[in-house]
């Protein structure tokens, strides 16, 4: 398959054909015949295929049925654009396009035009324009616009008894007229369908689209087309409204919608009375179905980007559709926001005041956004739950929007989990909220269980995560609560043409939107649940097997009383949600002893009686000589990385501060030296060619240095070892350098031993100062970096990252020279406990620091994140507790994944089920149409029962392919 580029290349070389060929087009034939009639040609259609020549008369009869093609004329040197108008074509409405017999002169169709205004002045334009839409008296025409551009075109009438009036014949006709009683201006349904198509997927505004409408007519004087601006965005808002009615069902009945009812809702949630029979509720289902398989899953947001200005005459606006699609009823909202009372609660979480309150200054705005919520699950927008803000984001306008999503299609389902950014907060006192106030009110015996997303729980503090995350709450299955972030973007596509309009024409915008998201979500859900399913299946695959084989090495004692803890957790969440802390660890102290504490011990064991070293004074002491031995060691491995990182031109100032550093060094080496021989037995100077010390500079297998920020990785060889004087690489006289063949020799076998216990202190005092320091970092990254607002406070902030991964990047050194000195000495099995550490482990700081942190849900931690707590469980508390939770929460991943594979299941069938109820619905009002002589809305409801059993037809396949075992039946409806 050819690249891109590869066609471009290839087009290079025919780019000359072709702009000589659509040169070609510009001028006419050589016969300069007409296509039909092989007369004299003289017009060009542009809107035919192939753009052939008529002559005049075959200009006319051809276009009868085409009146907004666009032609051009020849001149005798070009073609110049001309109108089917100056042609003689005439549009007859009724009587099959011929004249109406009881039409006597066309002037009869004329009187004064009333419903526009035109401010074009003629005398700005040269005379002979070739613009065909300038005033021509001898020529009335009525102004079409049309996708192709704005169109003269003279319409007669039908004046036969008892016609239709002037609007209703052109709107037949597929003309929406622009007024009532002498219309001038019509609007073709095409150009209108098509501006609503426009503004919904590429957020055009009217402005812009009739800016181009104006263009396509004219392109060098698109001033002198006639300005239809108003008129469009009338016509567009009353041409939404015919298209919600219509597709709602509303066109076929008397009886007027009620809140909601012009709105489509989500296929694959349960529905009581739509997609799930009323009479199969949780008391009636098997044994074996799951308490909370009937749950209302929603999630609740706002979204500033969508404000509005003030109205300009808020008294004289009309609704069209107040209340009957997504947003809600003006006059009910307004009164709850009269009565409600905003109360400032003093939070216990993070202070989430300044995201609440965006916009609430902006004084000039109506709305300073808008709010609701939406099915969490699929992306679907609830009907009647959209809300305006007018100070912000305030609890009183999310209880109105909350209380109309429990309310709508919730009958019979008595379980709700709701996802909010601040429902640790918000949800405290909701129930008191809507007890206290008239116009709220949720299903009586619903429960509703607060979530937060789990991108915003990350702002939250850390008890927030297991209390509100989706992990841990029974029947989510696998979601993140913030899919509303994804719709918003959709919306805020129209957000800012909208921002100007009345307030009825924004919400209706708003409306038609959100409808047009829903339909897009429920077109696509078949292909959208198979593939949840097949990742539903792989996941709970592989957390189940995860959870057995840890389930495995746990005691069937502690699985019992871990089993019981989730259990009441899970039961009192409602009522109390710190029962939920069980699923974090509740840190103590780590038990592994630390290089002091070795030493500490060992002396201490050193003054007991019956230790040999009481009985030889040669000997006391040697834990601490050995403890300055690894200190001067760690010293060594910190000017050898100080010295790596002076790169190829150092200062002077760094050149002497490593000189200094390194006399130092050598000052600690040499009394280190003279002590030697009181432990040792033996003189050893470390620069002598004969030393019993190994000479070989060993260091360490893994490479760390590019944690350093500002390692230099190719130095300048003459920088390090320009200077003889290098004591960063003298070899100690520590037993793990001499050897254990040597040590034998010189009977140094208990000192072999407390090299190794103080070996095992510096290993964990490593460790320990990694995982710190680790956590730090992660802390910055959150609570700094994040929240900088200048390029000043994130340059200190990357700065004391830069500090923390020094650190790490020491400590990693040490742990792996440690380690290394370690497999050096025997009679030990450390090596086991002591893993290689590598790099990848020290940059998973985000789930290393954090196992709550963003995007960590499915991660497991580091070996070296449990080093405090080796052995079995039954001796160690810490580990127990790092057991206790580590198997809480793989079996919370675990139910997750299990509960969507059921959840995805039943989606399914619902949506089979949604699909089939609105085929059976529209074959009723199909049936009702043809018995009531209206044959046209027969035949739409014909065509709509068709499409949903199409959708129908097309889920319940796709579905079997995925699931074999299941056969969702698909209702065969007869006609």
């Amino acid at each position: 398959m050819q690249s891109q580029n590869e066609y471009l290349r290839q087009w290079k070389r025919k780019f000359k054909d072709y702009i000589n060929l659509l040169m070609v087009r510009e001028t006419p034939p050589l016969d300069r015949l007409c296509e039909v009639c092989k007369k004299d040609g003289v017009y060009k259609c542009h809107g035919c295929f192939n753009e052939p020549l008529f002559c005049t008369e075959c200009c006319r009869t051809q276009h009868q049925r085409h009146p907004f093609h666009r032609i051009s004329q020849w001149t005798g040197s070009f073609f110049q654009e001309t109108s089917l108008m100056k042609v003689g074509l005439h549009i007859h409405l009724a009587h099959d396009g011929t004249p109406c017999p009881s039409s006597t002169e066309y002037s009869s169709d004329l009187f004064e035009w009333s419903d526009t205004d035109e401010h074009i002045d003629h005398n700005d334009y040269p005379e002979g324009t070739s613009i065909p839409l300038v005033a021509d008296s001898d020529h009335p025409a009525t102004t079409i616009v049309d996708k192709s551009g704005v169109h003269s075109v003279s319409i007669w009438y039908c004046h036969c008894p008892g016609a239709l009036n002037p609007d209703m014949q052109l709107f037949q006709a597929g003309l929406f007229p622009a007024s009532f009683t002498r219309p001038k201006t019509a609007f073709t349904f095409s150009v209108l369908d098509d501006f609503l198509l426009d503004n919904l997927e590429c957020g055009t505004s009217a402005m812009n689209y009739y800016s181009k409408i104006r263009r396509l007519t004219s392109s060098i004087f698109p001033l002198m087309v006639p300005d239809r601006y108003r008129e469009l965005m009338r016509t567009a808002r009353q041409w939404r409204q015919c298209k919600l009615y219509k597709w709602h069902g509303f066109a076929h009945k008397n009886d007027e919608p009620k809140t909601g009812d012009l709105a489509l809702f989500c296929p694959a949630c349960p529905q009581p009375g739509i997609n799930l029979d009323r009479s199969t509720g949780t008391a009636t289902q098997p044994d074996n179905t799951p308490s909370w398989l009937f749950t209302r899953t929603l999630v609740m947001d706002g979204n500033f980007k969508a404000e509005h200005l003030h109205p300009v005459n808020p008294s004289d606006e009309v609704s069209l559709i107040d209340g009957l699609a997504f947003m809600v009823g003006d006059e009910r909202y307004k009164s709850h926001l009269a009565v409600a009372q905003d109360r400032v609660q003093k939070s216990d979480c993070n202070n989430h005041h300044a995201v609440n309150q965006a916009n609430a200054s902006r004084q000039k705005l109506e709305a300073t956004g808008i709010g609701g919520c939406a099915c969490a699950r699929h992306g679907c927008f609830v009907p009647h739950s959209m809300v305006d803000f007018q100070k912000g984001e305030r609890q009183m306008n999310m209880d109105y929007a909350l209380s109309q999503a429990l309310n709508y299609n919730t009958d019979g389902i008595s379980r709700a989990i709701t996802f909010y950014d601040i429902n640790c907060q918000y949800n405290k006192f909701l129930k008191d909220r809507i007890a206290s106030s008239m116009y709220l009110s949720i299903p009586i015996g619903m429960d509703i269980i607060p979530g937060i997303g789990l991108w915003h729980v990350h702002g939250h503090q850390d008890s927030c995560y297991v209390r509100y995350a989706s992990n841990f709450i029974h029947g989510t299955g696998r979601i993140d609560g913030e899919i509303m972030e994804t719709l918003w973007a959709s919306l805020n596509i129209i957000s800012p043409s909208a921002r100007g309009m009345g307030t009825p024409h924004r919400k209706e915008v708003l409306d038609y939107q959100m409808n047009d998201s829903n339909f897009m979500k429920m077109i696509r859900i078949t292909k959208f649940l198979c593939r949840k399913f097949k990742e539903a299946v792989q996941g709970a695959a592989e957390s189940t097997l995860s959870f057995q084989n840890l389930n495995e090495t746990v005691q069937p004692a502690m699985v019992i009383l871990w089993e019981a803890e989730e259990a009441v957790a899970q039961a009192n969440r409602l009522e109390d949600p710190t029962a939920m802390d069980i699923y974090e660890v509740r840190l103590e102290k780590g038990k592994s002893p630390t290089r002091k504490q070795q030493e500490l011990r060992l002396l201490e064991a050193q003054n007991r009686p019956d230790h040999p070293a009481t009985n030889s004074p040669s000997r006391r002491g040697a834990a601490t000589w050995l403890a300055t031995g690894l200190t001067i060691e760690e010293s060594q491995i910190s000017l050898s990385r100080d010295v790596k990182r002076l790169g190829r031109h150092p200062t002077d100032i760094q050149l002497l501060t490593v000189a200094r550093l390194r006399d130092k060094l050598q000052t600690r080496i040499t009394s280190f030296l003279e002590m030697a021989p009181t432990y040792l037995g033996f003189a050893v100077d470390g620069n002598e060619q004969d030393s019993p010390v190994d000479t070989v500079h060993n260091s360490p297998d893994e490479d760390y240095s590019d944690l350093d920020d500002d390692h230099n990785p190719d130095p300048d060889p003459e920088t390090h070892h320009a200077s003889i004087f290098q004591p960063e690489l003298t070899i100690l006289p520590l037993p793990s350098n001499l050897g254990i063949v040597r040590c034998n020799e010189l009977g140094l076998t208990d000192l072999m031993k407390e090299e190794t216990a103080l070996r095992e202190g510096q290993a964990n005092d490593a460790l320990h100062a990694i995982r710190v320091h680790l956590g730090d970092k992660a802390v910055i990254f959150r609570n700094t970096i994040r929240s900088a607002k200048s390029q000043a406070s994130s340059t200190r902030a990357w700065t004391q990252v830069r500090s923390v991964e020094m650190v790490v990047n020491l400590n990693a050194r040490i742990y792996s020279k440690c380690r290394l000195q370690l497999a050096k000495l025997p009679d030990h099995d450390l090596l086991k406990k002591y893993l290689p550490l590598k790099k990848e482990h020290l940059k998973a700081n985000a789930a290393v620091a954090d196992p709550n942190a963003r995007g960590q849900r499915d991660a497991t931690l580091a070996w070296f994140w449990s080093i405090n707590v080796q052995g079995d469980t039954s001796g160690n508390d810490w580990m127990t507790e790092f057991y206790r939770v580590n198997w809480l929460r793989t079996k919370a991943l675990c139910d997750r994944w299990n509960e969507e594979v059921i959840l995805v299941k039943h989606e399914m069938q619902w949506s089979v089920n949604f699909f089939t109820y609105k085929a059976k619905q529209w074959l009723s009002l199909m049936d009702n149409a043809t018995y009531t002589g209206l044959t046209g809305h027969a035949c739409y409801a014909a065509r709509q029962c068709h499409i949903y059993r199409q959708l129908a037809a097309h889920a319940a396949e796709s579905f079997q392919k995925v699931i074999p075992v299941i056969q969702p039946e698909v209702p065969v409806v007869s006609s």
